[in-house]
């Protein structure tokens, strides 16, 4: 059972933690344990339950009303509430709790819905990249079991490799070729699958390297294939000063090669970086570039 703070259901929630204080003190919705120095953590139970709350409460619910709804009663609004498939909160919300329940049925269900109503890649979108989003700061400061993480990850990584087999490409008009890899020791691959996706989608090459790709052995490779960018991501692996110092090593290797710089890590440094390496801080902005 993994231990998340009240930050944590702040973040995997959006309510407040002083909204559900509140609550916890008016209404008596959740019930925090304790460590033994009085530090108060919730249950997976608790994570559900703030999740359920906090869907109602956005559809317009009162929390009055909520907090008199018995277990049985709270599911069925939430059954009902959540076929709205235009509410990617929901969504979202919904598939963290097949994954604290580890119920593989249950994500199946939600994301074959929403794939059927949307689409695949408007529901990586709105729905999986920004449920990653929130696993993997969840992941990195160490409150989430790690069990639930590879479950969610495995199951959207089989998603992503069916949808790439699957993809009928219309060339684009002026095709680029992309070499895609993660550095030596990354091992997240979700983004950098996701990223492959789009660029295929859209008629452009992609040279698939993966994950623990050691420099030198990009360096050979480039004697081999000819490609116009290099593409990657640092999720967790390095931060700060050795980040920047291996986009350095990496960018000086490949002094007129573009680099794109994805991932958690990226994202939060300040450079700075060398001038051929282009920073992705969001779908969006990678979207507009490449169309």
């Amino acid at each position: 059972m993994a231990k998340y703070s009240i930050k944590d259901l702040e973040r995997l929630s959006g309510i407040k933690a002083h909204t559900i204080r509140i609550w916890e003190k008016r209404y008596g919705l959740l019930e925090p344990s304790r460590t033994g120095s009085n530090i108060r953590y919730y249950s997976d139970e608790d994570l559900k339950k703030i999740l359920n709350i906090s869907l109602l409460n956005r559809h317009g619910i009162k929390i009055s009303h909520i907090a008199g709804l018995q277990q049985d009663q709270l599911a069925e609004k939430v059954m009902l509430t959540t076929k709205d498939i235009a509410d990617y909160h929901a969504l979202i919300d919904q598939i963290i709790i097949s994954m604290v329940e580890l119920d593989e049925q249950r994500f199946e269900k939600i994301i074959s819905r929403a794939i059927l109503q949307i689409g695949f890649e408007e529901t990586i979108l709105k729905v999986i990249y920004p449920l990653l989003d929130k696993i993997g700061i969840l992941w990195m400061t160490g409150s989430i079991n790690p069990a639930q993480e590879h479950f969610i990850s495995n199951l959207v990584r089989r998603k992503l490799i069916v949808a790439i087999d699957e993809l009928i490409i219309h060339p684009h008009p002026d095709p680029k070729k992309f070499l895609m890899f993660l550095p030596e020791g990354e091992l997240h691959e979700l983004g950098l699958l996701f990223f492959n996706y789009l660029i295929r989608k859209r008629g452009h090459e992609v040279v698939y390297f993966g994950q623990w790709v050691p420099l030198n052995d990009l360096v050979n490779a480039s004697t081999v294939i000819q490609f116009d960018y290099l593409f990657t991501s640092v999720i967790s692996l390095y931060s700060g000063a050795e980040l920047i110092s291996y986009i350095q090593k990496l960018a000086s290797k490949f002094p007129d090669k573009p680099v794109f710089l994805m991932g958690h890590q990226a994202i939060q440094s300040k450079g700075p970086f060398p001038e051929n390496v282009i920073r992705i801080d969001s779908v969006e902005q990678f979207l507009k570039i490449i169309e």
